[in-house]
């Protein structure tokens, strides 16, 4: 998103059609059959949806403004849904579809006719393909020049898209592993093939769930803007005349598009006070105009002589 959580986030709802519209088809197809494979996706749909409106709840908690007990806001209510969301993925997704092939490789069951499996799984993944497209369009605009899809997934501080692509991509996945799981079990009328299709989608899931929860993990504890950001601020800083040396610029996420910046920066030794005020003014407005993302800026003014003055 362009803003973070300010605009109306599109892959979110685009996940939560689809996997409400489909989610109740694969249980359908699923029971008529008696495919594990297909039971498996469809508790996959039913998690992925429950876990699209956790992130909307994140979204809309991010937004609530700052008081007292949390000055700097509330924008890691997103990261902490997106951890919950992973944790669910990983348990919920993936232990009950590991769990449910294991049981139908104890008691199988030939699949009946796979007909409406076959339909709903077509179905399923022209809903999730579309759904994933939005998310990857959306992760396209913020790509920057020369960076690959995976690394602008690493890069990306907005659950919002990268917690929907990869729930998307695992649900693609997921859709062809049933798709292989249900054909070669009913034509080589051999059950423990659609079993350990439910169980390679189970693996799927986790390994996703793994992965979202590294990447919210680094982003709950506090991850640092990329550094890309971080020589743009020091470029903008060394460029004025006022100043003669400047620390690292040190920043942290608390939200896609909410950044705090604290900037250690030597000036002068012959300004005055309110020269560094004016400076420190003038830094202040010329990040804030070329990163709109920093939202909070500290700035720890020291001369040469070895005093810090106050801005």
């Amino acid at each position: 998103m362009s803003s973070g959580a300010s605009e109306r986030p599109i892959t979110v709802y685009g996940a939560i059609a689809a996997n409400a519209v489909i989610g109740v088809s694969k249980f359908a197809a699923g029971i008529i059959s008696g495919s594990s494979a297909m039971l498996s996706e469809a508790i996959h749909s039913v998690v992925d949806t429950g876990n699209e409106l956790l992130l909307l709840l994140g979204i809309h908690r991010s937004k609530k403004p700052a008081d007292e007990l949390h000055p700097f806001g509330h924008g890691k209510e997103l990261y902490f849904w997106s951890l919950i969301v992973a944790i669910l993925l990983f348990g919920l997704g993936g232990g009950m579809s590991i769990y449910e092939g294991i049981s139908h490789l104890r008691h199988p069951a030939v699949i009946k006719d796979p007909t409406w499996n076959y339909v709903v799984l077509g179905v399923a993944f022209i809903a999730e393909g579309t759904s994933w497209a939005i998310a990857l369009n959306k992760l396209l605009k913020r790509k920057k020049a020369g960076q690959g899809i995976w690394d602008a997934v690493r890069a990306s501080k907005n659950p919002a898209v990268f917690v929907v692509l990869a729930e998307d991509s695992a649900a693609l996945l997921g859709i062809v592993v049933a798709f292989l799981g249900v054909l070669l079990g009913h034509t080589l009328s051999n059950p423990y093939l659609d079993g350990a299709a439910s169980i390679i989608i189970g693996l799927i899931l986790a390994t996703v769930a793994a992965f979202l929860s590294y990447e919210s993990r680094d982003l709950l504890v506090g991850e640092s803007a990329d550094a890309d950001v971080l020589q743009a601020i020091r470029r903008l800083a060394e460029a004025d005349p006022a100043v003669v040396g400047v620390s690292r610029p040190l920043t942290m996420h608390f939200g896609p598009e909410q950044v705090l910046l604290n900037l250690d920066i030597e000036f002068r030794p012959d300004l005055s006070a309110s020269e560094i005020t004016a400076a420190v003014d003038r830094l202040e407005a010329g990040i804030r105009k070329e990163r709109p993302s920093i939202k909070r800026i500290f700035i720890e003014a020291e001369s040469l002589k070895g005093g810090t003055s106050p801005p």
